[in-house]
């Protein structure tokens, strides 16, 4: 991988390189790696994650060398760059049309993709569903067992080089309309209501003791997220807006298949 990373840099700096073939033939592999999950822009260090910044340039330096053309399937055309990924049943993914996800993007056995969208470099973790019109973006890293439920946008990430992709972790329920962009993480076994927005700046309050504890840019594991406002001044005046509450933690007797509705329930919140 080494001398793999070398060579994308390079090429990274120096764009002209781009024309070489053996330069091409290395992008073309590190997206064969990444369509495998053998290597992944991001991955977990310890409590922590680790953004693996070359991997992702590799995903950017793809599309120039790429040609545009014409794929078709049955009376459906694209006109595109992308190849699309394929042989759903070797990989053990349940593919319900019409759901679309690019090669380069890692699908583990178990995922099943209702009509939604998962980008290149995106990577999809066991027993995750993928609902209705959700999305996983470019780069995004989705856990184990996770539910995005219909209509959640996963936001991408390919530059700034520097950000981090948005990241969900294992056993996370993520109710429907929620939308998750700039590099925002979710900890295991989170649960966020409907329209559910975050975003690097967005605050993150934790309401359940007697003082209220900020976060942004991070959901502590377990715990329960509804939408909420918060006042702040302008010129104009003063204004409500967006920010998520935490009500509540996941309880450990809940399984980790409970419903939204359930999680909620668990926390006096109607639905």
């Amino acid at each position: 991988m080494e001398e793999l990373k070398r060579i994308i840099e390079e090429a990274w700096e120096n764009r002209e390189l781009l024309k070489e073939q053996s330069v091409q033939d290395t992008i073309r592999e590190v997206i064969e790696h990444l369509d495998k999950g053998r290597i992944r822009v991001a991955e977990p260090a310890g409590d922590d994650w680790q953004v693996n910044e070359w991997v992702k340039k590799a995903v950017v330096l793809y599309f120039p060398i790429q040609k545009m053309k014409i794929t078709e399937a049955g009376p459906l055309e694209f006109h595109d760059k992308m190849e699309l990924k394929r042989n759903y049943d070797q990989l053990g993914v349940r593919v319900v049309p019409h759901a679309v996800a690019r090669y380069g993007a890692y699908l583990s056995s178990g995922v099943v993709m209702m009509p939604s969208y998962v980008n290149i470099g995106a990577y999809v973790d066991a027993g995750t569903m993928v609902d209705t019109w959700a999305t996983v973006g470019s780069c995004a890293q989705v856990g184990k067992d996770v539910h995005l439920s219909g209509g959640v946008g996963v936001g991408g990430v390919l530059e700034p080089l520097q950000a981090a992709p948005v990241i969900i972790e294992d056993g996370a329920f993520i109710g429907s309309r929620c939308i998750l962009v700039e590099g925002v993480r979710v900890g295991k076994e989170a649960v966020l209501g409907a329209n559910v927005t975050l975003t690097g700046s967005t605050k993150i309050i934790d309401v359940t003791g007697e003082e209220p504890i900020e976060y942004r840019g991070y959901v502590p594991p377990r715990s329960v997220v509804i939408p909420g406002t918060i006042t702040k001044k302008f010129p104009a005046g003063e204004f409500q807006v967006p920010a998520a509450l935490i009500i509540g933690q996941r309880k450990e007797s809940t399984d980790k298949k409970t419903s939204l509705n359930d999680a909620l329930r668990e926390n006096n919140v109607s639905v």
